[in-house]
C-alpha cells in the first residue's frame, strides 16, 4: 500500500487501526470474487457493477437510468445475496401512496390485556437494498416519502420516527424512453443520490452472450461472500481514507466553476447551464474517491479516483439551459468542457486535418458519375 509523501496536505477524519489496515489489504481480493460471482448472472456492466459497490462503501445512494431488460432488479437482488442482505423492491405506479413505501399506523387488539391500540407496521422500506424502480412514475408526494430515510435513516409515521435498517441503500430506476405521465424529480431530491449511472444497450457480443445464457440454464444460486456482520467495518473505512489537499482544492473549483451566477464560474456554465451545483456535490465527489479507494484497497486517494468520480457524482446536480438542449449537447460533453476551461482537463486533441483529395482522383470521381452535370443540363 503506497503512503502519500510525508510533507502533503491531506484530509482524514481518523487513523486506521492495524485491524482496519488489514481488512482493507484483503477486501479487493473478496470483491474479486463477489465480481465473479456476479458475472455468472448479470452479464457485462462491469461499470456499473463498479459504480455500485463505489457508491455502497461510499455509504450514498444511486439513480439509474436505462431501458428495460438491462438487469437491473436482477443486479440488486444478486448483490444482496453476495452480501447477505435484506434485500425489497417498490414498483412505483401513479396510484402509490407514501404509506406504500413507509408503512402505516393499524389499529390493532392486544391479546394481554383486550384493549385496542396502534401499533405500526413497517412498509418495505425497512430494508438494507432496496431497488425503487421506476421511481419518476409516481407522484412527488410519494418520491418524497423516501427522503427522510435516504437522509436521516429513519422515517417518521404518526409522529413518531422509525429508524430504518443499516446499512440502507436505494437503487432507483427511470426509464428514459416514455415520459408521458411521469413526475421528474426535483433537484433537491436528485441531489440526495450519490451517483447517476446512465446504462445503455450492450454490444452485439455481449448481447448475444446475454440471450444465450439466459435460454440455456437455470439460475444457480449464490453464495454470499461478505458477511452481514462485517458490512458495518467495511463502511467504517472510509473514514480513515485520506484526501489530499490538491484533490479537494480540484472539486471545489469544478464545482463553484458550473454555477452560472458565481465570479468563477467558467464562460460554459454561463452560456449553457441554468443552474450548478452545491456544496453537496464536493462532498459527493470526494466521497465516491474514498470508495474508489476502498475498492483498490488503498488508504489514500488517488487522481485516478478523483477523475472516476467526477462525472456520475455531477452530472444529475446541473440544469441545462434551454439553447443547450436546443443543441443537443449532452450534460457529460458540457462538463467535461467546463473542467478544459477551468484547466482540471488537458485540452481536447485537435481535430485531424481533412486529407486532401488529388486532382486525378477527383476527376476520375466525376467521370465515374452516372448523372454528370453536362448531361442533367436542359
Amino acid at each position: 500500500m503506497n503512503a502519500l509523501p510525508a510533507d502533503s496536505e491531506s484530509h482524514r477524519t481518523k487513523a486506521l487501526t492495524e485491524t482496519q489496515r488489514g481488512l482493507l489489504r484483503e477486501l479487493p481480493d473478496r470483491l474479486e470474487r463477489l465480481r465473479e460471482q456476479l458475472a455468472t448472472r448479470v452479464i457485462g456492466q462491469k461499470e456499473t457493477i463498479h459504480n455500485l459497490l463505489v457508491s455502497f462503501v461510499a455509504g450514498g445512494h444511486v439513480l439509474v437510468i436505462g431501458v428495460p431488460g438491462l438487469a437491473k432488479t436482477l443486479l440488486i437482488r444478486s448483490l444482496s445475496d453476495l452480501l447477505d442482505l435484506d434485500y425489497a423492491r417498490i414498483q412505483f405506479t401513479p396510484d402509490l401512496m407514501p404509506s406504500d413505501v413507509t408503512g402505516t399506523t393499524i389499529l390493532v387488539k392486544n391479546d394481554t390485556t383486550g384493549e385496542r391500540e396502534f401499533r405500526f407496521r413497517p412498509g418495505p422500506v425497512f430494508t438494507n437494498l432496496l431497488l425503487a424502480d421506476e421511481i419518476n412514475r409516481t407522484p412527488p408526494k410519494t418520491q418524497a416519502s423516501l427522503l427522510e430515510a435516504m437522509e436521516e435513516y429513519q422515517v417518521t409515521v404518526g409522529g413518531r420516527p422509525h429508524p430504518v435498517s443499516r446499512p440502507f441503500f436505494v437503487l432507483a430506476t427511470q426509464n428514459p424512453i416514455e415520459q408521458e405521465g411521469t413526475y421528474p424529480l426535483p433537484i433537491t431530491q436528485l441531489d440526495r443520490f450519490l451517483f447517476q449511472i446512465n446504462i445503455h444497450y450492450p454490444d452485439v457480443d455481449t448481447e448475444f452472450e446475454v440471450v444465450a445464457t439466459t435460454t440455456a440454464r437455470a439460475e444457480t444460486p449464490l453464495e454470499a461472500v461478505i458477511r452481514r456482520d462485517e458490512i458495518d467495518d467495511i463502511l467504517a473505512l472510509r473514514d480513515g481514507i485520506t484526501i489530499p489537499e490538491s484533490i479537494v482544492e480540484r472539486a471545489t473549483r469544478l464545482v463553484r466553476a458550473t454555477r452560472p451566477n458565481e465570479d468563477q464560474a467558467s464562460a460554459t456554465a454561463k452560456e449553457l447551464l441554468l443552474w450548478g451545483a452545491g456544496p453537496r456535490a464536493i462532498q459527493a465527489v470526494l466521497a465516491a474517491a474514498r470508495g474508489h479507494a476502498i475498492l483498490e484497497g488503498r488508504d489514500h486517494v488517488t487522481e485516478g479516483d478523483y477523475e472516476a468520480s467526477v462525472l456520475p457524482a455531477l452530472r444529475h446536480r446541473v440544469l441545462l439551459s434551454y439553447h443547450a438542449e436546443a443543441e443537443e449537447l449532452g450534460i457529460d460533453e458540457v462538463i467535461r468542457s467546463i473542467r478544459r476551461e477551468i484547466g482540471d482537463l488537458p485540452p481536447a486533441p485537435p481535430p485531424k486535418p481533412e486529407r486532401r483529395k488529388s486532382p486525378v482522383l477527383r476527376l476520375l470521381r466525376s467521370l465515374a458519375d452516372p448523372s454528370p452535370a453536362f448531361k442533367t443540363r436542359p
